[in-house]
């Protein structure tokens, strides 16, 4: 029996990425995937036609591997090509950074050259914020102000080590290096946190493994083009069984 799909009702919250509409049931929303792209803090803006419908896509097929390795999401199921039934929860203010290789505002930051090897993984937190840019913070600033708990932080933390111990070796074995990656946690009404929103190029550095191209949105942000032909690559590789012939235990 084929699960009804829920009706769409008032619109709760609008990113730079998504809407999300409340259902007649209090603890699902629906979540809409737009075509639009962002970068800069959304000084910079564009889009192309099916880019929610790849993002939503990518996501719904990465979220139950994950719950199948024991990580708690707020996903539901996939509605449609740009929408999916997600757990309603509270968003914690506090966005996850998990680095294996440096690139991006790291690199620039602290000077190291971008595709440097990280010895060990590198875990930085950033206040959910777009008037603000999303700044760096630490755990004391998240704690001080009350964006979070210190028991949420400490599962925050055990929970995005945990994705990146399932997502290194999963996109390795399909050709794909992950460099770095952004996560957000919600809440569920009894406490419980679970990763929310999504797992896409939009929230994710892939370099192919053998090129190092680039397959994700810096192909937006730094004008590279090909950037519809990047994320439609990352899905078919998303999607595809791992190949033959890779260590899928092997590390970035």
């Amino acid at each position: 029996m084929t699960a009804s799909t829920p009706q769409r009702g008032e619109m709760r919250y609008e990113g730079k990425a998504k809407r999300v509409y409340a259902t007649p049931e209090p603890g699902e929303y629906i979540v809409e995937y737009k075509d639009e792209a962002t970068a800069f803090n959304a000084q910079k803006r564009g889009g192309w036609q099916g880019k929610g419908a790849t993002n939503n896509a990518i996501t719904a097929h990465l979220y139950p591997v994950l719950e199948a390795a024991g990580v708690p999401t707020h996903f539901v199921r996939k509605l449609s090509d740009t929408e999916q039934l997600v757990k309603a929860v509270t968003i914690v203010p506090v966005e996850v950074i998990v680095r294996n290789v440096a690139a991006g505002s790291f690199s620039k930051r602290l000077g190291i050259e971008e595709g440097t090897p990280l010895d060990h993984p590198i875990v930085e937190y950033c206040y959910k914020s777009d008037a603000l840019g999303d700044p760096l913070i630490n755990t004391d600033t998240a704690l001080s102000l009350g964006w979070a708990t210190e028991p949420q932080l400490l599962r925050i933390r055990e929970l995005a080590l945990k994705i990146r111990g399932v997502l290194v070796p999963y996109f390795l074995a399909r050709g794909v290096k992950l460099i770095d990656f952004k996560l957000e946690f919600g809440t569920l009404p009894d406490g419980t946190v679970v990763l929310a929103d999504e797992i896409s190029p939009d929230t994710c550095r892939f370099w192919d493994a053998e090129t190092n191209e680039k397959m994700d949105k810096d192909r937006f942000r730094r004008d590279l083009g090909g950037i519809e032909d990047a994320y439609a690559e990352m899905l078919r590789r998303v999607t595809a069984p791992a190949a033959e012939g890779r260590d899928p235990r092997a590390e970035s």
